[in-house]
């Protein structure tokens, strides 16, 4: 089996849409304009020169302000860099219901082997073809080498992690959540607010249909972030981290997060006022912005 990272990383595929755990940013330098591919492409992407120098700025500007600290702060800190989506119009309701996965080539956790992890299943009465159980599910992990630290059963679930406390221990005890998508829709109501109201570990969708590439499905799952349109114009999704990833990994994953973004948006690059880069409490950088004339022409 091949160790770290690269397994789960290799390739950037294509995306697929959670809402928005900052607020809105603050309001940023002269906006950076949209760049053009190819003089005949009429797709827009902002200059990966511009996003280089907006994450060594949030870079050095983090590691100031955690030098600055003194002592340090403890307790849970949240030292992700978001990609902030601006859009020209608030999306349809159809747009901000489901989340979608935007994949990177770089992983935002440690590598699998060294991550704790935990998947979800779907164990509710199916057809004998479609019953997942977990001795099923056990075994299939084992075969293809998948290193999941736990594997959970939703009607365990529901009835071990009730109260308050419990969820906080399960949020605590795994850096990652994957869950069979068929349950996504019910886990907000299950795991409550630890889960979902800072959204911080909102469990990652995966196809676990029993003849279904699980292998594929979950290196899938390690290797992208969440995207959950807001009922506003702003929304954001995760591309990297502070002192775990190298520049070079986070301009890629910035590229790539930009290139699914825009899939999955209202009208595509069309729809799309603008694109920053931030901390959860920085300055906004921005490394693409759509002129307001041209906006207006659409």
């Amino acid at each position: 089996m091949i160790k770290g990272r690269e397994l789960f990383c290799k390739s950037s595929k294509k995306v697929e849409a959670f809402p928005n755990p900052l607020q809105n940013p603050t309001t940023p330098a002269a906006p950076v304009r949209e760049q053009k591919v190819m003089a005949s492409s009429n797709q827009r992407i902002p200059e990966e020169a511009t996003i280089r120098k907006a994450v060594i700025s949030l870079l050095k500007w983090k590691k100031k302000q955690i030098s600055d600290q003194n002592p340090p702060l403890s307790g849970d800190i949240d030292d992700h860099i978001y990609l902030l989506l601006t859009l020209n119009k608030i999306p349809n309701q159809d747009f901000t219901k489901t989340p979608k996965k935007i994949t990177f080539p770089h992983s935002l956790h440690p590598s699998p082997e060294s991550c704790r992890s935990c998947l979800i299943i779907d164990d509710r009465p199916k057809p004998s073809s479609q019953k997942l159980t977990f001795d099923f599910a056990d075994k299939k992990i084992k075969s293809l080498g998948i290193p999941i630290s736990k594997i959970l059963k939703l009607s365990k679930l529901k009835s071990d992690y009730r109260s308050f406390e419990s969820k906080v221990d399960l949020f605590n005890s795994f850096d990652v959540f994957l869950a069979d998508r068929r349950v996504t829709e019910l886990l907000p109501e299950v795991l409550g607010k630890v889960f979902y109201k800072k959204r911080k570990k909102i469990p990652v969708p995966v196809d676990l249909r029993r003849d279904g590439d699980w292998k594929g499905e979950i290196e899938m799952g390690f290797c992208c972030s969440l995207l959950w349109l807001s009922k506003g114009t702003c929304s954001v999704v995760k591309v990297g981290k502070f002192e775990r990833m190298k520049v070079e990994e986070i301009v890629e994953n910035v590229v790539a997060a930009v290139g699914g973004v825009v899939e999955v948006v209202p009208k595509k690059w069309v729809g799309v006022k603008s694109f920053h880069l931030k901390f959860f409490d920085s300055l906004a950088l921005p490394i693409y912005h759509k002129d307001d004339e041209s906006v207006g022409a659409k």
